[in-house]
């Protein structure tokens, strides 16, 4: 799994340098923060002029918006894929559950920087994570079983929140230090206490 990549289609020296920025910049607004990262510092870490980095972006927040746009996309293409894999929303909802702990144990940065990051303090008029499409796919995935009766009647948001509210916390605290193992030896149980919360 490896979620954050270049410019898609880029295989050339310059698709390289533009994915390494952006692997640079994701390290430091995770570890230093957004505000704490100057154009200077991702030059620095990643051995690059200060005019290489402004070819590819022309400013800090632009990486910044530049790495989230990124990751909702491929996170959102990987939920389409699941849709398509799965016929129920049991499997569906469990493969959602599945991928974002595989990242987590995987990628920790780039789900610390799609969970914990305040994203709308940076990105002008951008939305925050949990309006984001992932988050409208994951709640729409749950509200398509309530109308095929898979999942009790009750309050839509309710719903998408009793599956994958218990799954985001596990995410969370992992991220935290709080658990010590890979959250992919706890899937069962998780899962299991999420479906239950609202299978008919």
């Amino acid at each position: 799994m490896t979620l954050l990549r270049p410019v898609a289609g880029r295989t050339d020296d310059q698709g390289n340098v533009h994915g390494a920025i952006m692997r640079v910049a994701l390290h430091l607004f995770v570890t230093r923060g957004y505000f704490n990262t100057t154009m200077r510092d991702i030059g620095r870490e990643a051995n690059l002029s200060a005019g290489a980095i402004y070819y590819h972006f022309d400013s800090k927040e632009s990486i910044a918006r530049s790495l989230f746009m990124d990751m909702v996309d491929r996170i959102s293409h990987h939920f389409d894929e699941i849709e398509k894999s799965f016929s129920t929303t049991h499997d569906r909802c469990r493969a959602v559950v599945e991928l974002l702990f595989l990242i987590t144990d995987e990628e920790p940065e780039v789900m610390e920087y799609m969970l914990h990051t305040k994203h709308v303090e940076f990105l002008g008029n951008g939305i925050p994570v949990c309006s984001s499409k992932p988050f409208r796919q994951m709640r729409a995935m749950v509200h398509k079983g309530m109308k095929a009766g898979e999942v009790r009647p009750m309050d839509p948001t309710v719903a998408a929140n009793a599956v994958y509210g218990g799954p985001l916390r596990m995410i969370s605290m992992r991220l935290d230090g709080l658990v010590d193992k890979k959250l992919r030896c706890y899937m069962d149980e998780v899962w299991t206490a999420a479906w239950r919360a609202v299978a008919v």
